[in-house]
């Protein structure tokens, strides 16, 4: 990967790139420290270190710091995120949007523009409901309908600004745009994660005592780096053979090929969607400023992933059976609208294509439903385990940091990524210079 990156800053036109994306992410971070107008920050800062659960913290990472300095990227890009999936969920059930998202480049880029404007429509509600529920609270210096409209003006804006930031790195720069950005978020909360974990477990203890610690936590996300490399590099080939037909007077095809199907066929959404899910009822009622009595109470205590593996407190832990169990529907689920085994299947037989062993049609539709199975429960266990591991550190030894199983995924998924488009890049400049030779 090093060398990788190494040559690519020998070439002048991967090196703008590269220069351009920098630039773009030092935007990023220098927007972040903007406040939004009008917005007592201190009274926020004092308002989310009163928070009991980590419900926000996950956001708080999400957006680089910027949602707990109320800054004017406080929503970040969570509104794009969020739009893209209910755009992905909608092809499905709308025939007319699926009809787009058939229809080649043309149709993508319909998708991605209504995409934007359901961005900025989230972004608008989103504001809003911050504006005026953290403004009643007195989160704004004046709770006027002027500061309202202000600080929604402001945080609408630096969302949609942020969407168009990521597009021009996709466009100009290195890797997928979005994808950066989030990551740029989450590996800024790193220096603070790291402090902490070292002056939790390492800072004033004993030599030994300090060196094991330090080790512990190392061979910990050494590990964990490791399993979402092997996931996300983890592929079954399904090999497909295509008959030999005449064309003319002559004979083509008989070529073999096969169907890449990746261990890891939902990427780190499974994850998100379960985080969401679970820590919505915490948002909405800490936003409320209800704590809960009773039973809900103590329901609010076990969806908050803090009391989760906690020896002190096992009946909370419900929360993280609930949690997992989440993961691995939403694993099937999203594979299920993103790889239809009918659709390949007949494609395959429409093309002559065969697995071999396997006759074309029905058949080979339930082969690759089996097999398909098979990988989405290995890829949803392997996303289980990376997710649980901070979980019950956090509950065991109160190792809590913002980057957990959700971010490190993100993180190297990105990086990875991006190493294979400058590859690729690098690639095709290697063929557009021979040919010119």
């Amino acid at each position: 990967m090093f060398t990788t990156v190494k040559n690519a800053f020998k070439i002048k036109e991967i090196r703008n790139k590269i220069f351009y994306t920098f630039l773009m992410l030092v935007v990023i971070r220098l927007g972040s420290q903007l406040p939004v107008p009008g917005m007592d920050r201190s009274y926020f800062s004092n308002w989310f270190a009163a928070q009991t659960g980590d419900a926000f913290n996950f956001l708080d990472a999400f957006t680089g710091g910027s949602f707990l300095n109320m800054s004017i990227f406080a929503l970040n890009i969570t509104p794009y995120i969020t739009s893209s999936i209910i755009m992905q969920l909608l092809t499905i059930a709308i025939p007319k949007l699926e009809e787009m998202q058939r229809d080649g480049e043309d149709g993508r880029k319909k998708i991605a523009s209504i995409t934007r404007y359901v961005t900025v429509g989230l972004a608008l509600f989103e504001a809003g409901a911050m504006s005026i529920g953290f403004g009643r609270q007195g989160a704004l210096e004046e709770f006027t309908a002027l500061n309202v409209i202000t600080a929604m003006a402001a945080l609408t804006a630096g969302s949609a600004f942020l969407m168009w930031i990521g597009e021009r790195i996709t466009e100009k720069g290195i890797g997928n745009g979005i994808s950066i950005v989030l990551v740029i978020n989450i590996i800024s909360r790193l220096p603070q994660d790291i402090n902490q974990l070292f002056e939790q477990f390492v800072y004033g203890k004993s030599i030994a005592l300090a060196v094991v610690a330090a080790a512990i936590i190392i061979a910990v996300i050494v590990a964990m780096v490791a399993l979402v490399v092997i996931l996300n590099g983890g592929v079954r080939k399904i090999p497909v053979q295509y008959a030999k037909k005449m064309q003319g007077r002559k004979m083509v095809g008989g070529q073999t090929t096969n169907i890449p199907l990746k261990v890891n066929t939902s990427g780190v959404i499974p994850i998100i969607f379960a985080s969401s899910l679970m820590q919505l009822p915490v948002i909405i009622c800490s936003l409320a400023g209800y704590k809960g009595t009773g039973l809900w109470a103590e329901v609010l205590k076990g969806l908050n992933s803090s009391n989760w593996c906690n020896p002190r407190q096992p009946v909370y832990t419900i929360g993280l059976v609930v949690y997992v169990v989440l993961v691995i529907f939403f694993a099937y689920f999203y594979t299920s609208i993103t790889f239809n085994p009918l659709e390949v299947a007949e494609n395959m037989k429409k093309q002559g294509g065969f697995i071999p062993g396997i006759r074309p049609g029905k058949p080979t539709n339930e082969y690759l439903t089996k097999i398909l199975n098979y990988i989405i429960f290995i890829g949803a266990v392997g996303l289980t385990i990376v997710a649980v591991i901070p979980f019950v550190f956090n509950g065991v030894f109160g190792a809590s940091v913002s980057f957990g199983g959700t971010s490190l995924i993100i993180i190297v998924s990105v990086i990875l990524e991006t190493v294979k488009q400058i590859e690729s890049q690098m690639l095709v400049r290697n063929y557009k210079g021979f040919l010119n030779d």
